[in-house]
């Protein structure tokens, strides 16, 4: 923070007596592992929703360990000073909150804070989990199929993402929902990724249409499309192919394929979501700014949750642009794609403390 921002800040801290407070910050549940076999024969929906809030507990491990730790030893301080808001943002900017979006949220705590004269860092502490709440609130927003038949997903994001996992997770997840889901593959630039989507089609009985390596990916979505048509089928989910953001030729071919589709259907595709590699933490900004600004995005996917201590940049995310987050990834199963849930995160990298 700059020396007049500081003062705007803090200035409300000198004119208060701030009693010591010493609170005690460890006490926390205990975290409670997955059993991948109770899971398969979970019936009720409470109890599925108990395992999928277990499962991103567990997928934010290190997230948790980062963020929250840091945040603990913040409000172990004494006093509500400057010193302890400095050690917040320090704390957020390093958790890939970012430096816009953390000043935002410091900020308001701080007006928060002073209108209610809290002299409690605890009480500071759960004004800081309820902010935070409220800007992963407004981006909740599951996907819902519409009665558009097919209803057309289009699945977009920079190289190493994970699109093609999360296209045929997003297949068989619909299958198991009962729709009839057929998959296109418009990554003609990876032989690999063609023969994936086949395979594992084939194996769960989800029609594939693919042409030969460097074809034409619009020719592609449009030939799908147009099969989906005849079959009637109720979800058609078409994968691309990795490309950099900052090729706009690239950028392009995307904008293509949406119009090709749009010969067939005028008010396809209906979904258009950008897959997210979390590991990729700030960069992920730029990457979203661009597609967005190229396709004009109706949701995210974040994946690799599990495997990074980036997860704070879904905050930074969700301020900055505010599209709905469809699904976050925990794991690399089909199970480990769960529909986001706001109030699951933030109790997921916060301790309970009492």
């Amino acid at each position: 923070m700059n020396d007049n921002k500081k003062n705007n800040l803090f200035s409300w801290i000198n004119s208060k007596i701030i009693k010591k407070n010493k609170i005690d910050l460890n006490k926390h549940q205990i975290e409670d592992k997955i059993n991948t076999k109770d899971f398969k024969k979970l019936d009720s929906k409470k109890d599925v929703k108990m395992n999928f809030f277990f499962k991103l507990k567990e997928s934010l491990k290190k997230t948790k360990k980062f963020f929250d730790n840091g945040i603990n030893r913040i409000f172990s301080l004494k006093h509500i000073d400057e010193a302890l808001f400095e050690k917040l943002e320090e704390t957020m900017i390093l958790s890939d909150i970012g430096v816009n979006t953390t000043d935002k949220i410091i900020q308001g705590l701080i007006n928060d804070a002073d209108r209610k004269a809290l002299k409690n860092p605890k009480e500071v502490y759960f004004l800081l989990k309820k902010r935070m709440h409220l800007i992963l609130k407004k981006v909740e927003k599951p996907l819902l199929i519409s009665n558009e038949i097919p209803f057309v997903i289009l699945v977009v994001g920079v190289n190493g993402t994970g699109k093609t996992t999360t296209a045929l997770k997003l297949a068989k997840k619909y299958k198991l929902d009962g729709k009839s889901v057929m998959l296109a593959a418009a990554d003609t630039f990876r032989a690999a990724a063609i023969e994936q989507l086949q395979i594992l089609g084939e194996r769960y009985d989800i029609p594939v249409i693919a042409q030969v390596s460097g074809a034409d990916p619009a020719a592609v979505a449009f030939d799908a499309l147009k099969s989906a048509i005849s079959k009637k089928i109720d979800v058609l989910i078409v994968d691309t192919a990795g490309r950099l953001h900052n090729k706009q030729h690239l950028l392009e071919e995307l904008k293509k394929i949406t119009r090709v589709i749009k010969k067939l259907n005028t008010s396809a595709p209906h979904e258009i979501i950008l897959v997210i590699d979390a590991c990729n933490g700030q960069n992920t900004i730029k990457q979203t700014e661009m597609f967005h600004k190229s396709l004009n995005l109706t949701g995210l996917i974040i994946t690799k949750l599990d495997g990074t201590a980036k997860g704070g940049v879904i905050f930074a995310l969700s301020d900055q642009f505010s599209i709905p987050i469809r699904y976050v990834g925990t794991g690399e199963k089909s199970t480990d794609l769960i529909t986001f849930n706001s109030s699951d995160f933030i109790n997921s990298i916060f301790h309970h403390i009492k």
